[in-house]
């Protein structure tokens, strides 16, 4: 493994650990070379159902643009990355279990929203505001009053 610090080619893993429910395998790394440490996640690798656009391109379906969108949600809300794996987690699971080759953005857009609702109520109304692309204060203040209740 490769330090994502200095570049050297050498690391050693200082501690392994499993996820609680089994689906990966979390190691920390110390660079021989920098001495930095750092964490890598092993994942078996899975087929995702490809996402179709809104306007009908299809694209493979990326981890990072999903967690990239949660963390812009989540900024400065009290969500711990654990949390927010997990999350991720139960969405992939999900995607996996659904047995499609494709899915609209769209489903992957509700999926992000119903676990932001889950984790915090703040970044489920930042997400759900610009994934919506609300056109008025209404539709606005309607998600709002359905987050209170």
């Amino acid at each position: 493994m490769k330090c994502p610090f200095c570049g050297h080619s050498e690391t050693q893993v200082m501690e392994t650990r499993v996820a609680e429910d089994g689906d990966f395998i979390r190691r920390r790394r110390q660079c021989t070379s920098c001495e930095k440490r750092f964490t890598t996640y092993e994942r078996a690798d899975v087929n995702f159902p490809a996402i179709v656009k809104k306007d009908g391109r299809r694209i493979d379906y990326e981890r990072a643009k999903v967690l990239a969108s949660m963390h812009l949600a989540l900024r400065k809300r009290p969500v711990s990355i654990d949390q927010i794996d997990a999350a991720i987690e139960r969405m992939e699971e999900k995607l996996l279990n659904l047995g499609v080759r494709e899915i609209p953005s769209t489903r992957i857009g509700e999926l992000v929203m119903r676990e932001l609702k889950k984790l915090d109520k703040v970044a489920y109304v930042r997400f759900a505001s610009v994934y919506r692309s609300f056109e008025d204060i209404d539709d606005f203040k309607t998600l709002v009053d359905e987050v209170r209740r």
